[in-house]
Parts: structure tokens; sequence; C-alpha cells
């Protein structure tokens, strides 16, 4: 079927059609805002006892609809939608039972898990062609804003399964999700202003691998799309 364009129509587009067709043609864009939405919200909802759940929930649905978007392989969809649903389960599932050390580790594991390779759909999306466009550039601060969260929550999967990992300002020997967060985003931008430190050896290790992340992400990722941007405008 022919797409026809807005002018084509006998009638105006309603207001879910403009919705929908900003979705298919920057869906980035709308990961994007929604992991700043979360990040904004976080500091009042992090307390409550499903509150963080309703975030999660949130962002998944995003990050779905956002693998679902630039993927053009309908194995690689079910994959992310397999991973994510189930991870969403464990993450509802581990705010009731939140003494059970198993089910909360696994429940932040399986996020990670998915966010990672949130991030790995998003990469390979801005690297199909020699082409930049408008979606794709919002896809480097959204592919950037998954890796952020993918590694908070490897940092609380580990924090659950070896307790005291982590120092930070406040008492006790567990760190909240904003300030893990908060170490994720000063790790993977390697500008170290963070009040939250790595203490255990495995943390240290995640911590590490974040870092070189990071770095490898500006020198691979941005360096290549700042590259192609350069070439078409010279040509």
């Amino acid at each position: 079927m022919e797409t026809k364009l807005w002018d084509d129509l006998r009638e105006p587009p309603t207001r879910g059609q403009r919705w929908a067709a900003v979705l298919r043609k920057q869906p980035s864009a709308i990961l994007l805002a929604v992991q700043l939405l979360v990040i904004v919200l976080l500091p009042w909802l992090q307390f409550l006892k499903y509150g963080r759940v309703a975030l999660t929930v949130l962002s998944l649905c995003a990050l779905i609809v956002a693998v679902y978007t630039v993927r053009s392989t309908p194995a690689l969809t079910r994959l992310s939608i397999g991973i994510g649903l189930p991870a969403g389960v464990l993450e509802v599932w581990s705010t009731i039972s939140d003494d059970n050390i198993l089910i909360v580790a696994l429940a932040h594991a399986a996020l990670s898990i998915f966010y990672f390779y949130t991030a790995y759909g998003l990469v390979s999306y801005m690297f199909e062609d020699a082409w930049v466009t408008k979606d794709e550039l919002f896809a480097v601060g959204a592919a950037f804003t998954v890796l952020l969260f993918a590694f908070a929550y490897l940092f609380l999967a580990v924090q659950e399964l070896w307790p005291g990992s982590f120092v930070g300002h406040g008492e006790g020997n567990k760190r909240t999700f904003l300030e893990l967060l908060y170490l994720s985003g000063a790790n993977l931008t390697s500008v170290g202003l963070s009040d939250v430190l790595p203490v255990g050896p495995q943390a240290r290790a995640v911590a590490i691998i974040e870092q070189l992340a990071g770095v490898m992400y500006v020198a691979m990722v941005i360096s290549r799309l700042v590259a192609l941007t350069v070439m078409r405008n010279r040509g």
C-alpha cells in the first residue's frame, strides 16, 4: 500500500495518527525522552514500594517499542520481548518478595541483560548504513542512557549478591537505585564526580568495564557519526 502524505489525506490526521507517525519516524527520540523522564521522577518515586516498578514498566515499554521499530528482523524483535517481559515480571516479583536475595538479584540481572540487548540493537541500527538520519542522532543519546541503566541494574545485582560492595554518603550497606544510577553516569561519562564508590572486587570489575564501555562508545559510535556527517556536508 502506498504511503500518503498528510496533505494527500481527505481528512486531517487525528492526534493519535500524528503520534504514531512520530513513533515510526523517530522512535529513538521517544525512547530518549522516556529515559530522561524516568531519571527526573526517580527522586520522588524511588522510596515508594511500587514507584520504581512503575518507572521500570514505563521504561520497558519504551524499550520494546524502540527495538520493534528500529530492528527489521522479526526474530530479534521477538527475542527482545522474550527477554523484556520476564524481566518486568521478575522486577515486580522482587518488589513483593524483597527479602528473597536470589529473586531480587535475578530480576536486576534480567533487566540489565535486556538493557544491554537494546543498546546493541540501537548501535546496530546506527551502523546499518552510511547515512546519518535525525533519528540516528537521537539514537546516540538513547543508547547512552540505555547503557546507563544497564550498568545501574548490574550494580544492583552485584549489591544483592555481595552486600557492602558499594559505599556512599548514606548509612547501611545498601545503596539506592538512584545512587547506583548516579555512579553509573559518573563512570560511563568518565567525569568521576560520585560520592558512591565500588569497594568490593566484583563491583570494581563491573565499574572498570563500564568505564571502558564509555570511552569506546565515544571513540567508535559518536566519532563515526560525526565523520559521516562531515563527509556528507563536504559532498
